[in-house]
């Protein structure tokens, strides 16, 4: 990319099973407030805003509405993404691109303590033929692990190894909702949800949000010592109906990587790539897509996982926040990955900090078996 975008500020709430204790408004100041008190600005000083929430989570139509003020769109302008947090990042940038504003809030929020998932997640396919058959983003990931399994020989340890070392690095990340101390056994033991997917295979209900501030160039280089550059992004869908592709591959996840590396000039994104934090509501899922991402190929992933490569010691560690599994909640996960690899860049992420990190990929994922991905290198 010719002109640079930069991330001046990021900021997160502790994700929670359950947020009752505030609104939507409230829960999604509390990331905003993060980002303004670091750089010193107000809501006045914004001149755009993007949001990301989902009218269901929120149960109420043009669900962006209550969180105008929170983001400084009184008298002034807001976007709402609904779908994953990764593709509002998208629209910040692609606002300071378009040269039309030069410093933009952008913020995801959701808390799916108040709505029952499945019954959300149904109503995303199509009404006439599938609505009525009861699936949810659970039965069809359970559909897709197994015809990855079978296809690719992939065994349910590889997959559980994804769980423990997510949920064990998650341990170093003080917004983790649900970081644990478990063993593949522990995984393999635990309660089927929807075969072959076990309870610590998936994500738990999470409640949080996400904001940052992206910018100009010049303007980045006056708000802090330390801006975090985007450098690639590219995006991509699959079709609607999950019978129309291979549910072992991810055809669209590695259209969109392809092109965010070829933006960044990345050409080997094993050797190139520092860090990477990826969207995995469910364990199989991140081995997936590392292969989308061009880690390793096809079919690969289990032996990939099997080596080290992606621990936090690993030639390139995977998640070293502990991913989505621990605890993200929909809409806001893609958008942590981004403020996670931001931290990471910025040398800021504590004890689950990757020595000398210098480019970064974030991936945020919309949809049932991953019908949309999001791909976002960044650098310092």
């Amino acid at each position: 990319m010719t002109a640079r975008v930069g991330i001046v500020a990021v900021g997160q709430t502790k994700y929670s099973p359950n947020r009752a204790d505030v609104s939507e408004e409230e829960l999604a100041y509390e990331a905003v407030k993060q980002v303004l008190e670091s750089t010193g600005l107000s809501l006045s000083d914004f001149d755009g805003a993007v949001s990301c929430s989902q009218d269901f989570w929120d149960g109420r139509t043009i669900s962006n509405m209550n969180i105008q003020r929170i983001v400084g769109a009184h008298l002034s302008d807001e976007d709402k993404v609904c779908e994953d947090g990764i593709n509002a990042v998208y629209a910040g940038m692609a606002r300071i691109l378009s040269g039309h504003h030069k410093l933009v809030l952008v913020m995801a929020h959701t808390k799916e303590s108040q709505a029952e998932k499945s019954l959300i997640e149904n109503a995303a396919f199509d009404p006439a033929m599938l609505r009525q058959l009861g699936l949810d983003f659970l039965s069809a990931a359970a559909m897709q692990a197994k015809r990855y399994m079978y296809k690719y020989g992939i065994t349910a340890e590889q997959c559980a190894e994804v769980a423990v070392k997510n949920r064990g690095n998650a341990k170093r990340n003080p917004f983790a909702q649900a970081p644990l101390d478990i063993t593949t056994e522990d995984v393999l033991s635990s309660k089927i949800l929807s075969s072959p997917i076990r309870l610590l295979d998936a994500k738990p209900i999470s409640d949080g949000a996400c904001a940052m501030i992206l910018t100009t160039e010049e303007r980045a280089k006056k708000l802090t010592r330390k801006p975090v550059w985007i450098l690639g992004a590219s995006c991509c869908y699959e079709t609607h109906y999950l019978g129309d592709r291979d549910l072992a591959e991810c055809d669209a996840l590695a259209k969109a990587a392809r092109k965010a590396y070829s933006m960044a000039g990345i050409r080997n994104p094993v050797k190139e790539i520092d860090v990477a934090e990826i969207c995995e509501e469910y364990s199989y899922q991140e081995l997936m897509w590392m292969e989308g991402l061009g880690f390793c190929g096809k079919g690969e992933a289990g032996k990939f996982i099997d080596s080290g490569i992606t621990q936090m010691d690993g030639k390139l560690p995977v998640n070293p926040s502990g991913g989505m599994l621990p605890g993200n909640p929909i809409c806001v996960a893609g958008m942590a990955r981004v403020a996670e690899a931001v931290l990471q860049l910025r040398g800021e992420a504590g004890d689950r900090q990757v020595k000398n990190a210098r480019v970064a990929l974030a991936h945020g994922v919309t949809g049932a078996c991953g019908q949309h991905h999001g791909v976002m290198i960044l650098g310092r």
